[in-house]
């Protein structure tokens, strides 16, 4: 990445999937759900929802003027830690190295019932 206004230290395992320490200018901080384009919320399976989540999360990062690769943390709200990995699978195919730092936290419910994730994002400005 080549952003110089951001600095990231990665995790020291090499497999790791997120860095351990992001430095950023200023923060924009938006929490998405599983919107779907048309504004409907996706209720499918933790793919499906991973990637309306992600989705959502990437177009209403570019509207505030910043973008996927200036997200410096993530905190993921999953219903069932044991879909994390399957969640994982779709972040990787909307995040690269150096990845956000990132936590993923396992809660009881969300706000809607059969929604399965959340994601609360923090990035740099453009």
């Amino acid at each position: 990445m080549a952003n110089q206004d951001i600095s990231f230290i990665p995790d020291p395992d090499a497999e790791s999937i997120s860095s351990d320490v992001a430095g950023f200018g200023g923060i924009l901080v938006s929490t998405q759900i599983p919107t779907r384009a048309d504004g409907s919320l996706e209720l499918g399976d933790i793919t499906a929802q991973s990637e309306c989540t992600l989705q959502a999360l990437k177009v209403a990062l570019e509207r505030a003027g910043s973008s996927m690769d200036r997200v410096l943390h993530l905190t993921i709200y999953l219903t069932d830690m044991a879909e994390r990995a399957a969640f994982n699978e779709v972040y990787q195919r909307f995040f690269a190295k150096p990845w956000p730092v990132r936590a993923a936290v396992g809660v009881a419910s969300l706000a809607v019932e059969g929604m399965r994730v959340e994601v609360t994002a923090m990035a740099a400005k453009a």
